[in-house]
């Protein structure tokens, strides 16, 4: 049976709060909001806790810095070719 402790009652809450964070940063990568960085503090507070969050969250600083990477490839690339006024 499930015993009601401070660890459970604790990962209990950290699970709803951290969970609804993230929803609140999903939500808001449609929405007007800083999305991403919200969809962060979500998963950072549910790594305190669980494994699975902090495989999701490394997996999602490599997928922003290599994004962040081709972005300025991308942008450097671009501003080769412009002419300067």
């Amino acid at each position: 049976m499930w015993r009601a402790t401070y660890r459970n009652a604790r990962r209990l809450v950290v699970f709803l709060l951290g969970t609804t964070i993230v929803l609140v940063g999903l939500a808001m990568l449609v929405l007007p909001g800083p999305g991403l960085l919200v969809v962060f503090v979500g998963l950072a507070l549910l790594a305190t806790e669980f494994v699975w969050a902090r495989v999701w969250l490394r997996r999602l600083k490599i997928s922003t810095k290599r994004a962040g990477r081709r972005a300025r490839t991308w942008w450097r690339r671009g501003r080769e070719h412009d002419p300067q006024p």
